[in-house]
């Protein structure tokens, strides 16, 4: 088998017999769906696959290239009368520079339509009457010039735009006076609102018959308001969810597909889902009772690898996918950003929202929004929160998809609260020491020098149990060692805080831990601040009250332990923690 990672030709997949997930019967819904449409999707999950898909069944110079691209899928099989009965213009805006000022992002912009606009010149040359005449300084004018030649033809412009919001959201979270650059793109005559008017002036009986726009977020539509406001969004519909992305079932089949090449057991399939499942599973898109989906980009980028090679990827997550981490801090910067990213990492109270926010700009953010639904929506948009259900009061719950995802957290979270090399050093090597030995003295002494100072220092103090088990995730997380699970579902109880060694690890010196956190405020021990600091461990170990939440804990615990018994048999080889933190400034096991 032949996985297309890092592929978005939908010929080159095709004709070189490439795996290739057929969502082909989509495309009669979207021509009933309407002319201009929106479809909204995090980077890297598909969309430029769908374009060209989309490109290839609609370009009227590739009629004889039908049967062999399209015989064999669905489409292929009842294809719709519009099929390659159009001039194809395809943009794609990732491709545009965003550094510089205005005026260079302009022409960067530019110069982009006007080459594309001259490919197509050239590529339908036999069917154009009348010549395209191309102004190198006003993009604008050749597109008027293009749909002019176009209207003297039978035929009409399909326009395809690929991320559309691309290189103004790369200029809205640059950290260099990006908001000021990105409001000159977008507000009054700015580049992006005069190029969405022309293509809405074009689509009135001008040439353009249809446009397909794929982007992360509604944030620039927002903005540039009605210099394009007909588009249909079709990002929350259900008969669009898994339009891209990949299911359940296609995943498992193309594992069995891999498996059987190689010559690996069946039987090894169950763990290999799982993993998958706690990695890169976790997408659900609308409101209704929808499969999750898998990130297509990173399912492909696992079974390239396990293809090749019949083991694990180390690192399970594709580096191309890291700079999301971007998109989290840039949230993270704007008004009341700081504590909603933090909390996202609290499983056992997810994020919730009374609904998805459609028509938001950056001026609304920026101005301090009067509810947390602004921010995260933006990080759902952005692929780092996904919809989960509804709440016991119908709102609508958002959580962080899967592992990888939960990394980009943890990683902006260690450079912010132990951003000197000597501390991250000193972190890993605790970190290797309690993995395979279980001694967690060292690090809580780490913990008690170095996070609980920064975390009270930058107000992170929303919930004191919270703050201990987000701090012992970041400074434990390991995605090569372990699945991290925060808030396991064990029998009738939710663990807080799991590290269940990867099956392709069990060879190695690994220990699996389970902890569970215990707090206890100064009033409650009955201490001042002076009186704590004075205290050795062993006397604040045996202070009534942290006693008795020690025995509490380690009751927790042993219920846990048996549930795991019963469901890993003896593959685990568990030690289980019983913590507990005195006025977020101590701890004691």
């Amino acid at each position: 088998m032949r996985f297309p990672y890092g592929i978005a030709d939908f010929r080159k997949i095709r004709e070189e017999g490439y795996f290739y997930v057929d969502r082909s019967d989509r495309i009669a819904l979207l021509e009933e769906a309407g002319s201009q449409l929106l479809f909204l999707r995090p980077r890297r999950f598909g969309k430029s696959l769908w374009l060209s898909t989309l490109e290839n069944y609609y370009d009227l110079a590739r009629t004889d290239d039908f049967e062999r691209l399209f015989g064999g899928l669905k489409i292929g099989r009842n294809p719709t009368p519009l099929r390659n009965r159009y001039f194809v213009l395809k943009l794609n805006f990732s491709v545009v520079d965003p550094s510089g000022d205005h005026a260079a992002i302009r022409r960067a912009l530019f110069d982009h339509v006007n080459t594309q606009i001259e490919n197509l010149v050239a590529g339908y040359a036999p069917w154009l009457r009348q010549p395209v005449r191309i102004q190198s300084d006003n993009a604008m004018t050749s597109l008027q010039s293009l749909l002019g030649a176009v209207s003297q033809t039978p035929h009409r412009l399909y326009l395809l735009i690929d991320e559309y919001d691309n290189f103004a959201n790369e200029v809205m979270i640059s950290p260099l006076q990006g908001t000021d650059r990105y409001q000159e793109l977008v507000e009054s005559e700015g580049t992006i609102k005069t190029f969405f008017k022309a293509v809405k002036a074009g689509a009135e009986g001008r040439g353009i018959d249809r446009v397909f726009l794929t982007g992360v977020s509604p944030v620039v539509l927002s903005d540039i308001t009605s210099g394009y406001n007909v588009a249909k969004d079709l990002t929350h519909l259900d008969e669009y969810h898994d339009l891209c992305g990949f299911t359940a079932r296609e995943l498992a089949d193309a594992l069995s597909g891999v498996l059987t090449e190689r010559g690996i057991p069946a039987e090894q399939a169950p763990d290999i889902l799982e993993l998958l499942q706690r990695f890169y599973n976790g997408y659900r898109f609308g409101e209704g009772d929808n499969p999750l989906l898998y990130n297509p980009t990173l399912a492909l980028y696992f079974l390239d690898y396990f293809g090749r090679y019949g083991r694990y990827p180390r690192q399970m997550l594709d580096d191309n996918l890291a700079m999301d981490r971007n998109r989290i801090q840039y949230v993270a910067r704007l008004p009341h950003g700081e504590t909603l990213v933090n909390q996202a990492l609290n499983d056992a109270k997810p994020l919730a929202v009374a609904q998805l926010v459609n028509r938001f700009g950056v001026r609304d953010m920026l101005t301090a929004p009067k509810n947390p639904d602004f921010l995260a929506t933006l990080l759902y948009y952005f692929g780092v929160l996904t919809l989960a259900g509804r709440n016991e009061w119908g709102e609508l719950s958002l959580t962080i998809p899967n592992q990888v995802i939960r990394k980009l957290y943890v990683e902006r979270l260690q450079e912010q609260l132990l951003p000197d090399y000597d501390d991250q050093a000193q972190r890993q090597e605790l970190c290797r020491r309690f993995y395979a030995t279980g001694d967690l003295g060292p690090l809580c002494d780490l913990l008690e020098r170095t996070y609980f100072k920064v975390f009270d220092n930058r107000d992170l103090r929303w919930s004191n149990e919270l703050v201990v088990k987000t701090a012992f995730l970041v400074v434990l997380f390991n995605d090569v060692f372990y699945v991290m699970d925060s808030e396991p579902a064990l029998g009738r109880g939710y663990g807080d805080l799991l590290l269940r060694v990867r099956s392709d690890m069990r060879q190695y010196a690994l220990l699996d831990h389970l902890l569970e956190f215990k707090t206890v405020s100064l009033k409650e021990a009955g201490l001042s601040g002076a009186d704590l600091a004075a205290k050795t461990w062993e006397e604040l170990r045996a202070l009534p009250v942290v006693a008795e939440q020690l025995r509490e804990a380690e009751m927790q615990l042993t219920a846990y332990r048996e549930t795991l018994k019963r469901t890993d048999g003896e593959s685990l080889k568990l030690r289980t923690h019983a913590v507990v933190s005195i006025g977020l400034e101590r701890l004691v096991w």
